[in-house]
């Protein structure tokens, strides 16, 4: 087995690797002390979003092509999902307000990284895909600390300066160096070698640091999460609850409004949540629960989309038929 299938192996194992990891930080954090592993979250974090940053296209912002896609991925993304999120906590997680704001968090950063990624493999509508995700996170990062402080502030106490400091340093810093790196590679190497040799790599960069995140966040509260295993549960039934919700309303908008494959762009693009800047935000802001509500959505997003596009293509749940 030669360099590059070992280091893309947690990129294409995903859907194995994320569980994997989560049970054995809980295991690692029953027995050793990890707590000094949080010194590096912001800057694994920083480092997790740059790759994606690499190729990012401005431009896409002011084209004019896709507008009604974008209207209901915008109303979706930063409407519908908070106040979703909002009544799920109300209903399930009154006792654990560090688990709301876990929710709430996921619910106002779209803009996941793998979104455009997962509408080429499944023939989706690509330059729209390209679009809304593009405007998602750049829409997401700019609300995000607004919406929590609105919306969490009641819940515990929100430092609003904090927040956006962070998203400042988790998404705008590796943008501005992703570009930058982007403009350079382009000077050495062809658009062409660079989207067959190098792009393909990037995803594998930004895993290996999820990977990171993810362990650090759940073996530092091992010990609590083992003592209060109504914890996990209540987590996991809201999560999945919240995609549940996802998806009804993304079959339901796409059947009736949009083509099959403008369909896949938009379930793909209000599914998939910005989990490495959403963890990156409930680490270094917020109670160390809210990180592991945020992790444990690693379990649910790849594999909803993997699932439900490998039924779609036999009963066409995005087409009228």
């Amino acid at each position: 087995m030669n360099f590059r299938k070992i280091f893309t192996f947690p990129a294409r194992k995903l859907i194995y690797v994320i569980p994997f990891v989560i049970c054995l930080a809980l295991i690692t954090g029953q027995f050793i002390d990890t707590s000094s592993m949080k010194t590096l979250i912001l800057p694994v974090a920083m480092l997790t979003i740059f790759p994606a940053m690499i190729g990012f296209q401005p431009q896409e912002l002011i084209s004019l092509q896709d507008i009604r896609l974008l209207s209901v991925n915008l109303l979706l993304n930063f409407l519908v999902l908070p106040l979703a999120a909002l009544l799920i906590g109300w209903v399930l997680l009154t006792q654990w307000p560090e688990l709301r704001i876990g929710l709430l968090i996921l619910s106002v950063v779209p803009g996941g990284n793998m979104a455009v990624a997962f509408t080429m493999m499944f023939n989706g509508n690509i330059k729209g895909s390209l679009k809304l995700s593009t405007c998602n996170l750049v829409l997401g990062s700019l609300l995000a600390p607004l919406y929590l402080y609105v919306l969490a502030g009641t819940l515990v106490e929100i430092n609003i300066l904090n927040i956006a400091k962070t998203i400042g340093l988790v998404v705008f810093t590796p943008l501005l160096c992703g570009i930058m790196t982007y403009n350079i590679l382009l000077k050495r190497y062809s658009k062409k070698h660079f989207k067959e040799k190098i792009k393909p790599l990037l995803p594998a960069f930004s895993v290996w640091g999820l990977i990171y995140l993810v362990f650090t966040s759940i073996s530092m509260k091992a010990a609590m999460i083992f003592s209060y295993p109504e914890l996990i549960l209540q987590a996991l039934s809201s999560l999945i609850l919240w995609y549940s919700i996802i998806l009804v309303l993304c079959v339901l908008i796409g059947r009736r409004y949009f083509c099959h494959k403008d369909a896949i762009s938009l379930l793909l693009n209000v599914e998939l949540r910005n989990l490495p800047i959403c963890i990156g935000i409930a680490i270094t802001a917020f109670p160390p629960q809210t990180a592991m509500m945020v992790a444990l959505a690693f379990l649910f997003q790849q594999q909803i989309a993997i699932w439900f596009f490998k039924y779609d293509k036999q009963y066409t749940f995005l087409s009228k038929g």
